[in-house]
């Protein structure tokens, strides 16, 4: 168990565990928030979704701080999160898509803010991105919109680099062939 000394009007005040996590999770909250809700915006495609997705990625890391073996890694921890919960979303969204009462069906895949959010082209380029295979999909995430290395995406998925080459590539031609281009 770890503590840190911090000085507070010239007396010295020790500080718990649970004290640092919340001063470590806030402040990687204030720098990667946003981040991490348009990383899950590209996943599912709703705003309030998305936002519901990092909030529960950060109160995880929070309840996890303290047994994490290597704090400096937390970002990679709440990437790891934030697709989870966004694959959780869409797997419930499948699942009240083949309910038989179609008046429970409540879920939308586009909101009207979306649509508003959204120019032409982007809508057309997530619309493309929301047709791939969901590996494909996650890859090109985060690769272009996170910025990740290809070792990162493959640390982040839990897959090999050669797996995350071969997913990026066939996403971007299936991109491609969707936005009538050629890559």
């Amino acid at each position: 168990m770890r503590t840190t000394m911090v000085r507070n009007k010239d007396v010295p005040v020790q500080l718990s565990p649970v004290d640092d996590a919340d001063s470590a999770v806030a402040a990687l909250f204030q720098s990667h928030r946003l981040a991490m809700v348009r990383l899950a915006l590209l996943l599912v495609d709703d705003v309030e979704t998305s936002e519901d997705v990092v909030q529960e990625a950060f109160a995880a890391l929070h309840r996890r701080w303290p047994a994490l073996a290597d704090q400096e890694a937390a970002v990679g921890y709440l990437r790891s999160c934030v697709l989870n919960g966004s694959r959780s979303v869409l797997r419930r969204r499948r699942t009240v898509r083949r309910n038989p009462y179609p008046e429970a069906d409540t879920l939308s895949v586009e909101g009207a803010d979306g649509r508003v959010l959204l120019a032409e082209e982007h809508r057309e380029v997530i619309g493309a991105l929301q047709r791939l295979p969901r590996r494909q999909r996650e890859v090109i995430v985060l690769r272009y919109w996170s910025e990740l290395s290809e070792a990162e995406i493959a640390a982040t998925l839990g897959i090999s680099v050669g797996a995350v080459k071969s997913n990026a590539f066939h996403g971007r031609q299936a991109i491609a062939a969707a936005l009538g281009g050629a890559e």
